[in-house]
C-alpha cells in the first residue's frame, strides 16, 4: 500500500511538465518608440563607427582634466552611492534564481499541556509532554511562469541599475569637463580684465595730461575713470565666479573646496571627428535609454506575474520529524512521521485584489513605456542640439576673432587720432569698451565650442567608457 501511494506522488511530475504547456507569460517585444527617418542628421558626416563608441580618454585630452575625471569617478558619492544601488539590485536577482527551489525549514520544539479532569483524556492524564525535532520542505511549481517573470523583472531592475549607474558616470565626466573648461574661460577673461585694467590706468593717466593741455574736458577724464571702475567691477565679478566654480568642482571630486590646478584655454584642442553614426547606432550607448528600457521591460513582466496569480497554484510539501511523548525515546524509530501534501489552489472571491493588481501593473507597464519613450526622444533632441551648437559656436569663433580685431585697430586708430588732437574722446571711449566686450566674448565663443562638445559626447552615451 505504501508502494502504491508513492508511485501516485512520482506522477505528479509528469503532471506538472504537462500543465507547464499552459505558460501563460508573455515574451517581451521592444516597442517602436520613433521612426528613423526623423533623425535630422544628414548635414554630418556619418561612419559606422561612431563617437558613442569612443572612450571619453580619445576626447578630453587634456592630462589635468584626465586625472580630476578619474579622480572624480573613484571619490565623487554619487558613483558610490550609485554603487551601493547595484549591490542591492544584484541581492534581488540572487532572490529570484533561488525562487525555483524548495523551502526547507527545521523545527524543534516541546509542549506541555495540563488537561482537563472532564475532558476526553484528563481522566487518563493530568498532563502532557510532547518532544518534536521536525523538517518541512515547500515547493511551488512555476505552471504559468509566475516565478520565472518574477526572475525576469529582478533581472531587468538590476540590469536598469547598472545603466543608471553609466548615466551617473556620462553626467560626472561632463560636469567635471565642462566645469574645466569653464575655468579655463574664466581664468582667460580674468587675464583680459586685468590687462584692460592696466591700460585704462595708463589711459587715465594720458587723458589727464590732455586735459591739462586743453584738448580734453573734465568730462573725458571722469568718462576714463569711469571705464576703469567698469572693468575693476568685471574683474570682482569674474574672480567671484572662479572661487565659487572651484568649490563645485571640488564637490565633484569627493574632496572639500580648493584650489584647482589647470592649464590654459589656448592649450584646449579637439582632435575626434565628429562622425555620429547611422540611426540605428545613434543611442545605444546611452545609458538614460538603456534604463529605461530595461524599466520598462521590469514593468511587463510584474504585469506577467500579476496575469499568472488568476490562475490556480501547485505546490507540494512534505514535513517529517521525530515526535514522542518521553524525552528519551525522541529518535527512536517507533517516533518518526512523516506527512506529504500535494494541493492546488484556485482564487475565486479575494475583495477583488488579484484583479486591482493586475490593473495596476497594467497601467504601470504603460507610463513605463511613455517615460521610455520621452527619454528616447529627449535624447535625439540632446544629440541634435549638441550638434547643431558645435557647428554654430566652430562659425562663431571665426566672427567673433574678425570683430576682436576689427575693434582692436579701432581703438588704437581712435587713441592715436587723439593724441594728436583729431578725434573725440567718446569714439576712444567707445571703441575701447567694445573692443573689451569683444574680447570677452571671443572666449566665451571658444568655452561654447569646448562645452557643446562636452554636450555632445554625453548625449551619445560614450562617457561612461
Amino acid at each position: 500500500m505504501k508502494r502504491a501511494s508513492i508511485s501516485k506522488f512520482l506522477l505528479l511530475p509528469g503532471l506538472i511538465l504537462s500543465l507547464g504547456s499552459c505558460f501563460v507569460a508573455r515574451d517581451y517585444e521592444q516597442p517602436e518608440i520613433v521612426e528613423e527617418e526623423h533623425y535630422r542628421t544628414d548635414t554630418f558626416s556619418q561612419d559606422s563607427l561612431n563617437m558613442a563608441n569612443v572612450s571619453w580618454r580619445e576626447i578630453f585630452t587634456d592630462p589635468v582634466l584626465t586625472e580630476y575625471i578619474e579622480e572624480g569617478l573613484e571619490n565623487n558619492i554619487d558613483i558610490r552611492i550609485a554603487i551601493q544601488q547595484i549591490l542591492a539590485a544584484e541581492a534581488y536577482v540572487k532572490q529570484g534564481k533561488a525562487a525555483y527551489f524548495p523551502t526547507f525549514n527545521v523545527n524543534a520544539q516541546m509542549t506541555h499541556q495540563e488537561l482537563s479532569s472532564n475532558s476526553q483524556f484528563g481522566s487518563l492524564f493530568s498532563s502532557i509532554n510532547q518532544y518534536e525535532v521536525s523538517g518541512a520542505l515547500s515547493w511551488e511549481a512555476d505552471i504559468w511562469g509566475r516565478i520565472t517573470s518574477a526572475k525576469r523583472a529582478f533581472q531587468a531592475q538590476y540590469l536598469q541599475t547598472i545603466a543608471a549607474h553609466k548615466a551617473v558616470k556620462t553626467r560626472l565626466i561632463a560636469n567635471i569637463a565642462s566645469s574645466y573648461y569653464q575655468l579655463l574661460a574664466l581664468d582667460e577673461q580674468i587675464r583680459i580684465t586685468e590687462q584692460t585694467i592696466e591700460t585704462r590706468e595708463n589711459s587715465l593717466e594720458t587723458t589727464k595730461a590732455l586735459k591739462e593741455a586743453g584738448n580734453v574736458t573734465e568730462v573725458g577724464v571722469k568718462q576714463t575713470e569711469a571705464q576703469l571702475y567698469t572693468a575693476q567691477a568685471i574683474l570682482i565679478d569674474l574672480q567671484n565666479q572662479k572661487r565659487l566654480l572651484e568649490n563645485s568642482f571640488s564637490i565633484l571630486l569627493g574632496e572639500a573646496p580648493m584650489q584647482i590646478e589647470r592649464t590654459d584655454l589656448s592649450r584646449q584642442e579637439i582632435t575626434t571627428e565628429l562622425n555620429i553614426g547611422v540611426p540605428a547606432q545613434l543611442l545605444r550607448n546611452r545609458p538614460d535609454v538603456i534604463a529605461a528600457e530595461y524599466n520598462l521591460i521590469n514593468a511587463f513582466q510584474l504585469t506577467n506575474v500579476a496575469r499568472a496569480d488568476f490562475y490556480p497554484s501547485l505546490t507540494l510539501s512534505a514535513t517529517g520529524g521525530f515526535q514522542s511523548l518521553d524525552l528519551q525515546e525522541l529518535f527512536d524509530p517507533n517516533s518518526l512521521f512523516a506527512t506529504i501534501v500535494g494541493g492546488l489552489a484556485q482564487p475565486i472571491f479575494n475583495v477583488r485584489r488579484i484583479r486591482t493588481e493586475y490593473e495596476v501593473s497594467q497601467a504601470e507597464q504603460e507610463e513605463a513605456r511613455l517615460n521610455f519613450r520621452d527619454t528616447f526622444l529627449t535624447a535625439t533632441r540632446e544629440v541634435m542640439d549638441a550638434l547643431y551648437s558645435y557647428e554654430a559656436a566652430t562659425e562663431s569663433i571665426e566672427v567673433r576673432q574678425n570683430e576682436y580685431e576689427a575693434y582692436q585697430t579701432a581703438t588704437d586708430y581712435s587713441e592715436e587720432l587723439l593724441n594728436n588732437g583729431l578725434a573725440n574722446y567718446l569714439e576712444v571711449l567707445t571703441a575701447r569698451e567694445n573692443a573689451l566686450n569683444s574680447s570677452l566674448n571671443l572666449i566665451d565663443a571658444k568655452y561654447n565650442q569646448l562645452q557643446s562638445m562636452v554636450d555632445l559626447y554625453q548625449s551619445l552615451g560614450g562617457g561612461w567608457q
